[in-house]
């Protein structure tokens, strides 16, 4: 254990690791236990728990928590010994957090309720361990919002189908296969196989909030760059989701054309995303990540190394 975290943990006494329990227990009975937010069916947890469903583009959902965990440590390892010194101004935010858990309940709103906790676990951090405390894990606590589906976000999937048939629909011309772009149907211009209808599934809207959720901790933990840069990496999703996606379609009929149409419609179908989507989006945030740190070879800052001549008591220059 490093020595910011002993500093921390020594100066809660054990009264004060009772108080923290005790200030969680009706939090946790609240969010597990009370059956009042979906029709008086499911509680809060149990509703984010069934929502992290393919229907939400929400599979990826139970890595926050995890990622949140760590980001929360790693803001811990940067406070340098800093003492905690409690404040009771933390009470403001555990006040909104109620108050956001009372409208939950009345409202039967579950993403309210999830969307309470943020405001909850700073107001403990900040009252037990203090402000500076606070700022630093402010964002790994604020992350859990990525957990939470958002309504309607899959409206957006009709313009990434037709974005992903557009640029298939190119990449497939490079590669010297013809097809002919119909909304988001594509055919073979040589009728060498059946037509392709871009479905919701391969919009890449899924594929694109996994990524922006590993994006946004990548920059987040890319402390040693300049904060434009980290929001540059935060943001890289958009544009290497739709790439990406674009160019696993356009394998699809590729693969058609000069392997197997069966093969591509089913098993490079189903496999491309975890082959080829997320090694090349991955891939892309490396790649972005050294050229905005200079580590890539040709990007590399040159060291000129300048030598002194001295010289000796009769004035003559030393070898």
């Amino acid at each position: 254990m490093s020595k910011n975290h002993k500093n921390i943990i020594n100066h809660l006494k054990s009264g004060d690791w009772i108080a923290i329990s005790l200030y969680f227990v009706p939090v946790i009975i609240y969010l597990f236990f009370y059956y009042g937010f979906v029709e008086g069916t499911k509680t809060a947890a149990i509703w984010l728990h069934s929502a992290w469903n393919p229907g939400t583009d929400y599979e990826h959902g139970w890595m926050v928590p995890l990622l949140t965990a760590y980001m929360f440590v790693h803001a811990i390892k940067q406070l340098q010994g800093e003492e905690p010194r409690p404040s009771l101004h933390g009470l403001w935010s555990v006040i909104i957090g109620c108050l956001l858990c009372l409208v939950a309940a009345r409202s039967q709103q579950p993403r309210l309720a999830i969307g309470a906790i943020p405001f909850l676990l700073t107001g403990a951090v900040w009252c037990y361990l203090g402000a500076r405390t606070m700022l630093k894990t402010l964002f790994p606590i604020f992350f859990l919002w990525m957990s939470i589906p958002l309504p309607g976000f899959q409206q957006a999937t009709v313009g990434m189908q037709q974005l992903a048939a557009q640029l298939a629909h190119w990449g497939a011309g490079i590669c010297g296969v013809q097809t002919i772009l119909e909304g988001t149907t594509v055919a073979s211009a040589t009728s060498n196989w059946d037509c392709f209808s871009i479905a919701g599934g391969c919009s890449g809207m899924r594929s694109l909030m996994a990524l922006l959720m590993i994006s946004v901790a990548w920059g987040y933990l890319a402390d040693k760059l300049s904060l434009w840069k980290r929001l540059v990496l935060a943001l890289s999703a958009l544009p290497l989701a739709i790439l990406g996606n674009g160019f696993r379609v356009c394998s699809i009929f590729v693969c058609a054309e000069y392997i197997n149409p069966a093969f591509a419609g089913k098993t490079w179908h189903d496999w491309s995303g975890l082959m080829f989507f997320f090694p090349i989006s991955l891939l892309g945030l490396v790649i972005l990540h050294s050229l905005l740190a200079g580590e890539l070879p040709f990007f590399k800052k040159r060291t000129v190394v300048t030598r002194r001549n001295t010289t000796t008591q009769e004035g003559e220059p030393r070898s």
